[in-house]
């Protein structure tokens, strides 16, 4: 028997189809160990040894894995065609020669689609572990290891409030951080723009302004609204004729199948995906065999596809849309590695894969990569400039036509982030550019029907969206293609950073643990050191460097420094901080008064602080003045953010004030003062704060009644995970704080008796109803039936059970999509009363029951 190892069991699935009886296929889900999160797994002082330890959640892969090798003869290890999936392989070899369980012969696989013809191929060719890409993966594990269990317990040590520190998510961070403070530097700037409205052959069409009074205008020219007044009239006086015409032709080639970097942007930018969400769609639809391996920097594809696409586009258009030659495309990436083929669908022929959100992104890819093959889109650009008797005034109209679509009439390539130019005028400069324009010609003289002035202001750069932080990490050389989707998953898990509108933002605990960096630890934030470390990594990849002599020269200088800021006195640290921080947290205030001044004794001087929860700003008379605000309050808003509580009015009952004020969770509602007062966070969902509310929520938990059953209380509240029912121990959570107050007790029971069953599911041995029949079989007559399992869902005709692929949403599955997924589930079966049978070793039953019982003394004493 051969053993074949993958990392899921959706590809073990599926390649074991492909293959004969004498395979077996196990999946490892993923690595089964890692350096455990303890000081020392990496010991610097020892060639950087690792210690490894097992999953514990994968103890029960690990020992099939290992039954199963030691009745092998042959282990196949299958898993992706990257760097990772090659540190999956050999984790698991080592494992096994721990265990004294390796077959003697032990060979790798790869193939970048999981197909019959890609898979039967790849077990034809083997080849041994490759140790320069193992080398790569334990540089890079280790490099992480050490900077994160070196550089956090500095942060949680001498910046309060810290949580820890990344390698390339701490660069990623600044960058976020610098767009931040650009945004917060911008001084909008007006603009005027003067548009003639223009007529011919009964074609309307508009002309900008771009000379006046004999000086060429650039944009931002025009800055008062006297000048753009001025301006309009001159247009409306004058008498303009057409100066000249340029035509222009003009060539658009497709972009590129998909890279792992131009999949994320433009699933962010198309279908609004993030890059976390967009690798694990791709991973399913390669899993399920629609799509070629997603984490590749290639944009090459193979020849055959590349004859598979131009015969997709001749079946699909005229043979004008085909070019004469096979495109070829070149990686850009400087160090272009791992799987090289670019993302691509298995088969050209398949327009449609999956549903819902596979569906989408399995066409975007299907799309890029047949448009690729395509012609190129032919366009004409015509410039008109229109001049008045004199000369002085100069107005121009620009169009675009396109007279050959190519490519085009498939798919277009989405724009990022324009610069420091609004979308409204990047939207308006576009849809200029793409108007058609009425044939003209020197010497015509339009007719005019109106002129007008409008304002502009300058807009700040944007935030960035997933699409364009991914963008610029990949033009920097920060991080590879593959890991930005956990980068930018640990900034929002870490609160570094918040989501607004798709764009990221920085949180004050962000900015500061950047500030932190970029003051003590410059080097290793800095763009270009990171992007020379990741090219190093690149040269271990290729066999050009050694991994140990690389974290030798990062850990030469990075362990020093630590040391040196560990000696520091947090106090030292704060004040230079303050320093650092000064020009965003103590900006020149427009009066000229001194923006250290404290707004509330008018004589203490303003500085950061450290404190328990983190950093804020205090007066320096404390404590005869209690100014603070947080530390994210800075600018012209300072004064308004002080410790100066809103009064909501008195309780009726008590007679005691209350009150809305931040603290270093948020906005919190106080009632009464001191030690006894009695506080309540305020909920994002609240809406509008009023008296009544707040007193509402500082009297939670409410009672619901008495539950009729057990008589014991329903209480209704609201917690650190959010609103929640509870009863004698019990607990189920409502959807928005008004629920909090308006759920009464037959609802509130039916919530408790749901989430006791597990949200409502079945008890086992009880039979289930289907989620959904479709009736009779086409083929064969029988029931077919959509049912819930204990994996996910499938579809049963009483005698076969076929699993759902996840690229199927099961609302979406149609009767005949489910009978072919029988029909193939039926066809795969053996042969009734013939299971394949998988021989093993045998042993005397005395000898097995001894063996057992010496292995497990030997554990025992082994622990203890």
């Amino acid at each position: 028997m051969q053993l074949v190892i993958v990392e899921s069991p959706a590809k073990a699935k599926t390649i074991e189809k492909y293959l004969g009886a004498d395979y077996r296929v196990l999946a490892s889900y993923g690595h089964v160990r890692d350096l455990p999160p303890k000081d020392g797994s990496v010991d610097p002082d020892n060639g950087f040894t690792m210690e490894w330890e097992n999953y514990a959640d994968k103890a029960k892969q690990l020992r099939a894995i290992t039954d199963e090798a030691k009745q092998a003869s042959r282990l196949i290890l299958a898993t992706d065609p990257d760097r990772e999936g090659e540190a999956i392989s050999w984790h698991v070899q080592e494992v096994l020669r721990g265990r004294k369980a390796l077959p003697k012969k032990v060979e790798r696989v790869t193939f970048n689609a999981i197909t019959k013809q890609a898979v039967t191929e790849a077990m034809k060719a083997p080849r041994q572990l490759d140790t320069d890409l193992i080398d790569a993966y334990r540089a890079r594990r280790a490099l992480d290891y050490l900077v994160g269990f070196t550089l956090s317990p500095v942060l949680w040590r001498k910046l309060p409030g810290a949580k820890s520190a990344g390698r390339v998510q701490s660069v990623a961070l600044r960058l976020i951080v610098e767009r931040e403070r650009e945004i917060e530097a911008f001084r909008a700037q007006e603009y005027w723009s003067v548009t003639a409205s223009l007529e011919q052959d009964g074609t309307a069409f508009a002309a900008r302004l771009v000379q006046w009074e004999g000086r060429k205008l650039d944009r931002l020219a025009i800055g008062k609204e006297g000048d753009a007044l001025r301006a309009k009239a001159d247009v409306e006086a004058g008498h303009f004729t057409v100066q000249s015409v340029e035509t222009r032709p003009l060539t658009r080639n497709p972009p590129p199948p998909f890279t792992t970097s131009t999949i994320q942007q433009e699933a962010a930018r198309k279908l609004g995906f993030s890059a976390d969400h967009t690798m694990r769609i791709a991973q399913q639809l390669y899993e399920d065999g629609a799509i070629t391996y997603m984490r590749t920097d290639g944009v090459q594809m193979d020849g055959s596809a590349i004859s598979a696409a131009r015969k997709a586009v001749a079946e699909r258009y005229d043979g004008h849309y085909v070019p004469d030659k096979p495109r070829h495309y070149t990686a850009k990436a400087k160090n272009a590695q791992e799987a090289h083929e670019a993302i691509r669908p298995t088969d050209f022929g398949r327009d449609r894969a999956g549903s819902g959100d596979h569906a989408r992104l399995y066409e975007l890819v299907w799309k890029r990569a047949l448009a690729s093959q395509m012609a190129s889109a032919r366009l004409e650009r015509t410039t008109v400039d229109l001049a008045e008797g004199t000369g002085r005034h100069v107005i121009r109209a620009t169009g675009q036509v396109v007279l050959f679509p190519g490519y085009l009439a498939l798919y277009e390539e989405s724009s990022d982030d324009l610069g420091v130019r609004s979308g409204q005028q990047a939207d308006a400069d576009e849809a200029e550019d793409a108007r058609r324009l009425p044939r003209l010609k020197e010497g015509d003289a339009p007719a005019k029907k109106g002129v007008a002035a409008e304002q502009h202001f300058t807009q700040p750069p944007p935030r960035f969206s997933e699409a364009s932080l991914v963008k610029r990490m990949e033009e920097l050389g920060i991080g590879r293609p593959s890991t930005y989707a956990s980068i930018i998953k640990t900034l929002k898990d870490r609160a570094y950073v918040q989501v607004e509108k798709n764009r990221f933002k920085a949180e004050e605990s962000g900015r500061l643990v950047t500030a932190f960096l970029e003051r003590f630890f410059p080097r290793y934030v800095g763009y270009d050191y990171t992007a020379e470390l990741e090219e190093e990594l690149d040269d271990v990849s290729g066999g050009r460097a050694g991994w140990q002599a690389v974290l030798d020269a990062f850990w030469r200088d990075f362990k020093p420094k630590t040391a040196e800021v560990m000696e520091q006195q947090p106090s030292a640290i704060t004040a230079e901080l303050d320093l650092f921080l000064a020009p965003y947290l103590f900006p020149e205030r427009a009066d000229g008064a001194d923006p250290r001044l404290c707004p509330n004794c008018g004589a203490g001087k303003l500085a950061l602080r450290g404190g328990k929860f983190g950093a804020f700003v205090a007066c320096s008379n404390y404590p005869e003045c209690k100014f603070t605000r947080r530390f994210g309050q800075g600018g012209d808003d300072a004064d308004g953010a002080t410790a100066t509580p809103e009064q909501l009015g008195h309780d009726p009952e008590t007679g005691l004030p209350v009150e809305r004020k931040s603290g270093r969770f948020g906005p919190y509602i106080q009632l009464g003062e001191g030690k006894d007062a009695k506080r309540a966070s305020i909920p994002k969902d609240a809406g509008e704060l009023t008296l009544e509310l707040a007193l509402k929520l500082l009297s939670l938990p409410r009672t619901v009644g008495a539950h009729p059953e057990t008589g014991e209380p329903i209480t209704a509240s609201i917690g650190r995970y959010g609103p929640y029912l509870a009863h004698a121990g019990k607990y189920a959570r409502l959807q928005s704080t008004a629920e909090v107050f308006e759920t009464g007790m037959n609802a509130a029971v039916v919530k408790l008796a749901e989430a006791a069953a597990g949200g409502g599911r079945p008890q086992r041995g009880a039979a289930r109803a289907p989620l959904k029949e479709f009736g009779e079989h086409p083929r064969t007559g029988a029931a077919v039936k959509l049912m819930e399992g204990r994996y996910g869902p499938y579809v049963t005709d009483g005698t076969t059970n076929a699993t759902l692929p996840k690229t199927l949403a099961p609302e979406q599955l149609t009767l005949e999509e489910a009978a072919q997924l029988l029909d193939a589930r039926a066809a795969a079966a053996p042969a009734k009363g013939k299971k394949p049978v998988r021989k093993a070793a045998k042993k005397p039953a005395a000898k097995k029951s001894a063996a057992r019982k010496v292995a497990s003394v030997s554990t025992t004493s082994k622990r203890t």
